[in-house]
């Protein structure tokens, strides 16, 4: 996979971070209510709302924002695999979650739901592939 593959991905992941995290930490109960979007609720059909719980899910997003930007503009083999690697972690198990409570959402949500959450743990799963070809792809990445 190319430097540019891993930096685009890198990049749609620090997207979605900040969209998610940032309406999260400062708008923890228009998130709660009405995330994704108007007319579709993906997070008030499940356990009740709680502000401090919200906010840090926001902040946990942005901290994921923070680490993927990093490795876009400073692109690095490590950096990308340390990313990917924390977002499969969180992603997995953010999917495993959802994918067990789909019961509460409309079919369309249901799909919305594990098609967007499946895109994150494929695009982490992407910066775990190695970068360019040779020995030392570390070097490559540097460019």
């Amino acid at each position: 996979m190319s430097v540019l593959a891993h930096r685009i991905c890198a990049a749609l992941l620090a997207l979605i971070a900040l969209l998610v995290g940032g309406w999260a930490a400062l708008a923890p109960h228009s998130f709660y209510t009405s995330f994704p979007l108007p007319g579709h609720h993906w997070v008030s059909p499940l356990p009740a709302y709680n502000e401090h719980l919200t906010r840090d899910v926001g902040g946990l997003y942005l901290a994921l924002f923070t680490v993927s930007l990093w490795s876009v503009l400073r692109p690095r083999a490590e950096s990308f695999r340390l990313v990917g690697a924390g977002w499969l972690v969180f992603g997995v198990a953010h999917l495993a979650f959802h994918a067990e409570h789909l019961e509460v959402f409309s079919n369309a949500d249901a799909v919305g739901n594990v098609l967007t959450l499946s895109g994150a743990v494929v695009l982490a799963a992407l910066l775990l592939w190695p970068a360019g070809h040779g020995a030392r792809a570390d070097e490559q990445v540097a460019r």
